[in-house]
C-alpha cells in the first residue's frame, strides 16, 4: 500500500525539499534533520529521536564523517558506499520516496546524498522501547515456559524462531493501514499449512482498506470480518504465549503477529479451539484428557444451568423425590428470574470496579466486596441463596477458559435462552437451544475450507476425539 508515490531524481536539492515537505521536521521536534559535509559532499540524515539508540549513532557518524571518496555522482555510488562504508548489519538502497518515509517513520536512518545520483540509503538502527517477555497474565501454565509476547514484532518472531529451527518456517513481511502503516508478520510453515489458504489470507490482509489498527489484533480482526452485531461468537483466536503460537504453526496453522500488539492470531478457528489449553499438553496424556473433559463439561453447562433451574421451579410437580432440594426454601422478594438477570448484571459491575481499582486493592476489594453485597442481599431478602450458589458457579466456571469474548457469548445466550423460557416454557428453553447453535453455526470467521463448528460440522470422529481428549496431536 503506497501512500506517497513517486521516485528519487538526480537533483539532490529537490529531493531534499521534496522530504522535508512530506517529513516537516520543522514541525515535530523528535523528527531529526542532520546535515553533514563529508569529502566536499552534503549529506542529510534524517531519523526519528527515541527510535535510535546516541552510541549506535555516534559510531555511525564517526566512521562516516572520516570517508575520503563518496563518489561522482554516478549509478551504483550509493550502492558501493553502503557496500565499503556502512558497518550496520541492515542496509539498503532505493529511490522509492513512499519506501523512505515509511522507514524514517518506522525507526530507520535515511541518508540522502548529492554524490549518489537518484538513490538514498536507508540504515536500520532502531531499538524499539520494549518491555520484558514475561509470563502472560491471561494464559498462564502450571507448567511450561514463563515467556510471553511483547508489543515489539521483531522479538515475537524471534521467540518463535527459538522453538521452530527450521528453514521451512516461513515469516512474510505486510503493512497494513494508511496511517498507521503497521508492520504484520504472518507465519506458517511451507509443506504443512495449506497453500491455498496462506494464499488467499496473504490476498486478504493487502487488499485491505483501512486507515489504521491502533487496537491491533482487534481492528486486524474487524477489518478482516465483516462482523454482524447480533453474532457475539469470537471471530478469531489469540495467543499471547510462544510455545502456543509454535505448536500451531508445526501443526499446519497460520499465525498473524501485528506490530504494537502482544497477541497472536490463530487461523485457521473453531470454536472447539477456544476450550484447549497449553496446560493440556505439559501433563501426562490421561491428566490432560481429564482436565479437556472437565472444562469442556464445566463450561458447556454454564449456558442451560440457570435456564433449566428456572424451569424445574416452574414445574417442580414433576421433579422426583430426590431432586426436591432444588426448590428454595425461601426464595426471596423478588421473582427468582429478575433475581438472576440482577446477579448477572452485578457480576460484571464487580468485573468493573476490580478493573479499575488499583492493582494492591483489587484482589482484597473485589472479594470482600462480592461477598458483601451477596450477604447483604440475602439478609434484606433480595435474593435467595440458591440464585447466589448457581451464579457463583457460572462466575467460577468462566474462568475455566481464557478467551472473554467467548464467556461473553456465553452469557448472552444464558440470558436470551432464559427469558425465552420465562416467556414460552419449555418451547422457550428449546428456542434458546436453536438460536444458540444458529449463532454459532453461522459465524464468519477466515476459515477458508473450515466450518466454525468444525470437527462436528461436517463431522470428523478422529478430529473430534483429539479435541475432546488429549492425545499426541491436534487435528
Amino acid at each position: 500500500m503506497k501512500i506517497h508515490e513517486g521516485t528519487l531524481s538526480s537533483d539532490h536539492r529537490a529531493n531534499v525539499e521534496l522530504l522535508d515537505g512530506i517529513l516537516r521536521p520543522e514541525a515535530s521536534f523528535d523528527i531529526i534533520k542532520k546535515r553533514l559535509v563529508v569529502a566536499d559532499a552534503e549529506m542529510i540524515m534524517y531519523y526519528i529521536d527515541g527510535f535510535i539508540k546516541g552510541e549506535s549513532l555516534q559510531k555511525l557518524l564517526t566512521y562516516v564523517v572520516g570517508v575520503k571518496d563518496i563518489g561522482d555522482n554516478r549509478p551504483g555510488d550509493a550502492q558501493r558506499f553502503a557496500e565499503m562504508h556502512i558497518t550496520a548489519a541492515e542496509v539498503d538502497v532505493t529511490d522509492s520516496v513512499d519506501q523512505l518515509v515509511l522507514m524514517v517513520m518506522s525507526g530507520c536512518t535515511v541518508i540522502l546524498c548529492d554524490k549518489f545520483d537518484a538513490n538514498a540509503i536507508v540504515i536500520d538502527l532502531r531499538t524499539y522501547p520494549a518491555r520484558s517477555t514475561d509470563e502472560p497474565d491471561n494464559d498462564k501454565v502450571m507448567r511450561g515456559s514463563r515467556d510471553g509476547f511483547v508489543e515489539t514484532l521483531i522479538s515475537n518472531t524471534a521467540m518463535i524462531r527459538r522453538r521452530i529451527r527450521n528453514p521451512s518456517l516461513t515469516v512474510k513481511y505486510l503493512n497494513v493501514g494508511k496511517s498507521t502503516r503497521t508492520d504484520i508478520a504472518l507465519c506458517y510453515m511451507e509443506g504443512r499449512a495449506d497453500s491455498e489458504y496462506v494464499r488467499d489470507l496473504t490476498e486478504k490482509l493487502e487488499a485491505l482498506d483501512t486507515d489504521s489498527l491502533v487496537l491491533g489484533h482487534q481492528s486486524l480482526t474487524e477489518s478482516l470480518i465483516k462482523t454482524r452485531w447480533y453474532n457475539p461468537f469470537p471471530k478469531i483466536r489469540s495467543t499471547e504465549r510462544p510455545d502456543a503460537a509454535a505448536a500451531t504453526i508445526l501443526e499446519g496453522g497460520v499465525i498473524v503477529l501485528c506490530d504494537n500488539s502482544p497477541e497472536a492470531m490463530v487461523f485457521p478457528t473453531t470454536l472447539f479451539d477456544f476450550l484447549q489449553e497449553t496446560d493440556d499438553y505439559y501433563f501426562p496424556p490421561l491428566t490432560g484428557s481429564y482436565l479437556r473433559v472437565l472444562r469442556h463439561l464445566i463450561f458447556w453447562m454454564t449456558v442451560f444451568i440457570t435456564p433449566l433451574w428456572y424451569l424445574s421451579l416452574e414445574h417442580e410437580y414433576i421433579l422426583p423425590e430426590a431432586l426436591k432440594f432444588l426448590i428454595p426454601k425461601d426464595p426471596g422478594e423478588l421473582p427468582i428470574f429478575l433475581q438472576l438477570i440482577l446477579v448477572e448484571l452485578a457480576l460484571d459491575g464487580l468485573k468493573l470496579a476490580s478493573l479499575n481499582t488499583p492493582s494492591v486493592l483489587s484482589n482484597s476489594l473485589s472479594v470482600v466486596g462480592g461477598l458483601l453485597l451477596g450477604d447483604f442481599a440475602v439478609t434484606v431478602g433480595w435474593l435467595c441463596p440458591d440464585v447466589i450458589l448457581y451464579m457463583s458457579f457460572i462466575a467460577i466456571a468462566g474462568f475455566t477458559q481464557s478467551n472473554y469474548e467467548l464467556g461473553y457469548a456465553f452469557k448472552y445466550m444464558r440470558i436470551i435462552t432464559l427469558i425465552l423460557t420465562v416467556l414460552l416454557d419449555w418451547w422457550g428453553f428449546a428456542l434458546g437451544v436453536i438460536i444458540t447453535v444458529t449463532l454459532a453455526a453461522t459465524n464468519k470467521s477466515v476459515n477458508g475450507k473450515r466450518h466454525y463448528l468444525y470437527p462436528l460440522i461436517p463431522w470428523n470422529g478422529k478430529a473430534m476425539a483429539r479435541l475432546v481428549f488429549r492425545l499426541k496431536k491436534r487435528y
